[in-house]
């Protein structure tokens, strides 16, 4: 049961392991402000100082790109561990299956953003992934607080 905590208590079997659940938050937010800081930065590359912003967006990019790697390993991870049970259990799954759709989204638009060669498709795609990463944290409270409302009467949650 990788990823999921266990305790004497009776936790939500849907519950991500604590060091799990924070890594996705740090790689979630260095996706979020990288992405955010990109934005600016694109767009002061017109600017009087555009080299300077061009560097940046760069780096920005290379940065950004290497956390979506890990988010790809840690969505892998949690397909089984999570997103399986939690449909089988029926709980939480209109905010799921937001989540399961955002991060499809993600993936393809990106997979898109890097082979794209085409200047019609790029830009609506671009807009795709951005309108996604601006709403994606709203997406995750969401997530997290009617998981926990779902919980079942019985369970608990397990200790901090």
């Amino acid at each position: 049961m990788s990823g999921l905590r266990r305790t004497g208590r009776m936790p939500s079997a849907l519950r991500l392991d604590d060091r799990f659940r924070w890594g996705l938050y740090g790689v979630f937010s260095v996706l979020f402000v990288t992405g955010v800081i990109w934005l600016l930065a694109d767009a002061l590359k017109e600017s009087p100082s555009g080299d300077f912003w061009q560097g940046i967006s760069a780096s920005l990019l290379m940065v950004h790109g290497g956390a979506a790697m890990v988010t790809l390993v840690l969505l892998g991870a949690l397909i089984p561990v999570h997103v399986l049970r939690g449909w089988r259990s029926r709980r939480n799954r209109l905010a799921g299956a937001a989540m399961v759709i955002a991060n499809v989204l993600f993936v393809a638009t990106a997979f898109g953003l890097y082979y794209a060669g085409s200047d019609t498709w790029r830009p609506w795609i671009s807009d795709v992934h951005i309108a996604i990463g601006v709403v994606f944290p709203a997406l995750i409270v969401i997530h997290v607080w009617t998981g926990r409302r779902s919980r079942p009467s019985g369970e608990k949650e397990s200790p901090r």
